[in-house]
């Protein structure tokens, strides 16, 4: 729909002028309101308010049309909303029924849904979050039954395999996590010497010390530790090189190129993680009793040497498989929730960084509740 009334032979670009100067506000617009120049004033209209009655003076509108109608009537349900009085003065008949056919034709303000309160809202938060959990495990279901797939693609086509892709990842996810899950062993070993010289030496078992820090050592703590220390460093690198990529749209580039995300991005890093950990997992291990053989050895008078005798002695072989034997499934569930949570990375900064935090904080819940679940099972077959 066009020009509702004659327009000038020479009009000029559209302006709006505010006079405060006597109670409410008068609002003189001029110019072309026409569809090319109407957007100038959109931003002087918004910026219109109450309180008083508010007088809209269209006499000095040299062109009109929808655009135009659609700025006024939009300007008048908003002030009427804020509960201020509008006015139209000055406006040609032709306009005034221009206006008057685009405000009804405008869409009528969303009602919001009135949200439930208390127990009820607790509820629906709750079933939201169980719903979202099974979609998120069957999501990570779907990824590793396409993770298996390329892997066993791959031992028919080795030459799909990215060797130098496994081997970086293995670098940044294993050797670059030596240094802390070493230390974090070695104090957690110390500790465990402390605090069983503590409550040993009151009943004159200090020598026990030692089967303490080893089964404690090897079955649970050196490898579930640092399959936490490799979550919050693994799991949130991968999240992010791989969410990073999604926001580039490079994963977008590499489909156009015909290669598989998943060949290219998540199997090396699985494959990668799968190596890693439980070799991260030995070498905290082995910090973990060093710690604690030095503390007991300063707290407890327990030699180095009594110290190896009395491990080696007591202390089965079963209790490192039992810990060990877990570290492949740790790896593959931070690698999957990694991956799995970049490639969920919508096109901003706020996703990036809201599914980082989540990808550590599930990956060191699953982490955790696999890790009682294996505690269940080898207490029921008595390992």
């Amino acid at each position: 729909m066009h020009e509702a009334g004659l327009a000038d032979a020479t009009t000029t670009s559209a302006a709006v002028a505010v006079d405060r100067s006597g109670p409410g506000a008068r609002v003189a617009l001029s110019g072309d309101l026409r569809l090319a120049d109407v957007e100038a004033i959109l931003g002087r209209l918004a910026a219109i308010g109450g309180p008083g009655p508010v007088v809209v003076d269209g006499s000095g509108i040299a062109g009109f049309d929808t655009a135009g109608a659609w700025a006024i009537a939009t300007l008048r349900r908003r002030l009427e909303a804020e509960g201020a009085e509008v006015r139209l003065e000055g406006l040609a008949p032709e306009r005034a029924a221009l206006l008057d056919t685009v405000a009804r034709s405008l869409p009528p303000d969303p009602v919001p849904a009135p949200q439930p309160l208390g127990l009820v809202r607790w509820l629906g938060g709750f079933g939201a979050d169980v719903a979202g959990s099974f979609a998120t495990l069957a999501e990570l279901l779907n990824l590793l039954g396409a993770v298996i797939v390329r892997i066993a693609g791959a031992l028919r086509h080795p030459s799909r395999l990215r060797l130098t892709s496994i081997v970086f990842h293995m670098q940044s996810a294993g050797l670059d996590a030596v240094p802390i899950a070493a230390l974090m062993a070695f104090l957690i070993g110390v500790v465990l010497a402390y605090m069983g010289a503590v409550q040993l030496r009151q009943f004159g078992a200090e020598i026990f010390v030692v089967d303490l820090i080893a089964i404690a050592v090897l079955r649970e703590l050196g490898i579930l530790l640092t399959a936490i220390v490799v979550a919050g460093r693994s799991a949130s690198a991968f999240t992010a090189s791989i969410g990073s990529m999604k926001m580039r749209e490079e994963i977008d580039a590499m489909r156009t190129l015909g290669l598989d995300p998943i060949q290219v991005l998540v199997v090396p890093r699985v494959l990668a993680l799968l190596v890693a950990l439980p070799l991260l997992g030995v070498i905290a291990n082995f910090a973990g009793l060093i710690g604690g053989g030095v503390m007991a050895w300063l707290s407890l008078g327990v030699s180095p040497e009594m110290f190896v005798v009395r491990l080696h002695d007591n202390v089965d072989v079963s209790h490192y498989v039992v810990g060990i034997i877990k570290a492949p499934f740790f790896a593959l569930v931070i690698a999957l929730i990694g991956c799995h949570h970049g490639l969920k990375v919508k096109g901003n900064a706020e996703s990036l960084g809201s599914l980082t935090s989540a990808s550590v904080v599930l990956a060191i819940f699953l982490v955790i509740v696999l890790d009682a679940v294996f505690a269940i099972f080898f207490a029921t077959v008595n390992l």
